[in-house]
């Protein structure tokens, strides 16, 4: 038996090798103020995975995928070193274009954000922006877009009404239907079932299990049957530092780490 599952074990080692790197965060740390918010990170996420973070409130979770689009740049105190390279490249460098990364790397937000616009236009504003002016070009993708973030069937009878006439989790699928619409690479997705419902956000679970097949997930959750539901791999972050990060069902099932057991077994956090 024992054999058996290190042969396994090895073979999926053989199979990661093989795996294309998106992110390789190297020894990040990021301070807001004098205050260190990130600690000597070391993360490889890898190509059409879903990666959930996971850890108690204040441990540097979202402000970790916030660095990951430097987004987190958006407040003046900020301070980073190390190096986050992205396909290969230091997303720091002062030649790599944030618009050209944003435009690569969408997100999705905890609580759903669609523009006082309406369904369609939410979805073709990425691609005007981008400069497609063409309506057949722009049906096309609101179209493909809503079928992408399955809710296409909910609301194509709709397109012109306004997107705050949707529920919760209708407007959380809006949302990713407009982050598909930039045709991103990795999509970051901070808590986006926090505000919904059960039934939405099974909807929104089945639907980054599909999504995976087409983009690298990273998404941020409390819920740690959740992460254990849909991802691949695990990081544990707390007080600022990854204490674990391995395949998920390994993290639940045998932990290296005694904090990380006590976290997922509720003995703290």
């Amino acid at each position: 038996m024992e054999v058996k599952i290190m042969e396994r074990e090895q073979n999926q080692d053989a199979t990661d090798k093989k795996k294309s790197v998106v992110y390789k965060t190297d020894n990040l740390n990021l301070w807001y103020g004098k205050d260190q918010a990130l600690k000597n990170i070391d993360l490889d996420i890898y190509e059409n995975e879903v990666t959930a973070i996971i850890g108690p409130s204040g441990c540097g979770k979202s402000t970790y995928i916030k660095t990951l689009n430097r987004m987190v740049e958006l407040i003046p105190i900020v301070k980073t070193s190390g190096k986050i390279l992205y396909r290969g490249k230091n997303i720091f460098e002062k030649s790599y274009g944030v618009e050209e990364l944003r435009t690569q790397v969408g997100m999705v937000f905890q609580k759903p954000n669609p523009f006082p616009k309406s369904i369609y236009d939410n979805v073709a504003y990425g691609p005007r922006i981008h400069g497609i002016k063409d309506k057949k070009i722009l049906d096309e993708i609101v179209e493909t877009s809503l079928k992408g973030a399955a809710i296409w069937d909910e609301v194509k009878d709709r397109l012109k009404e306004n997107a705050y006439g949707l529920s919760g989790g209708q407007q959380q699928r809006l949302c990713i239907a407009r982050c598909l619409a930039i045709e991103p690479d990795v999509i970051l997705m901070d808590e986006p079932t926090s505000a919904l419902d059960p039934i939405s956000t099974i909807k929104v679970e089945e639907l980054v299990q599909e999504l995976k097949m087409n983009y690298s997930i990273i998404i941020v959750t409390h819920n740690m049957q959740q992460a254990a539901r849909i991802s691949d791999r695990t990081a544990f972050f707390l007080n600022g530092e990854v204490v674990e990060y391995d395949k998920t069902n390994k993290l639940f099932s045998n932990p290296s780490d005694k904090r990380t057991e006590d976290y997922i077994t509720g003995r703290f956090g």
